[in-house]
């Protein structure tokens, strides 16, 4: 699972709110594998080809619109360093 440090952190507090926003974030991808083009670039972020898609306005999902199957890369948080956190 691609989020697991996000979930992991929840969990610890709350699972359910944690099994929550997995569904949800699981969620969110069938959408982008379905259409896309949902998401948005973020050039203030990377110059990188990739899309990004906000769930709950709190976490991104980075994903590479043209592959097939559709690739998330990063699920963040949004109050992260999403800059220096996608040149790693």
């Amino acid at each position: 699972m691609i989020f697991w440090g996000i979930w992991r952190h929840i969990a610890a507090d709350n699972l359910t709110a944690a099994d929550d926003l997995e569904s949800e974030i699981l969620d969110a991808c069938q959408r982008l594998a379905e259409r896309s083009d949902l998401g948005h670039f973020r050039r203030d972020l990377t110059d990188k080809p990739v899309r990004f898609f906000a769930v709950r306005r709190t976490y991104l999902i980075v994903y590479d619109a043209v592959s097939e199957p559709l690739a998330v890369l990063r699920v963040l948080h949004g109050a992260r360093d999403v800059a220096a956190d996608l040149e790693r």
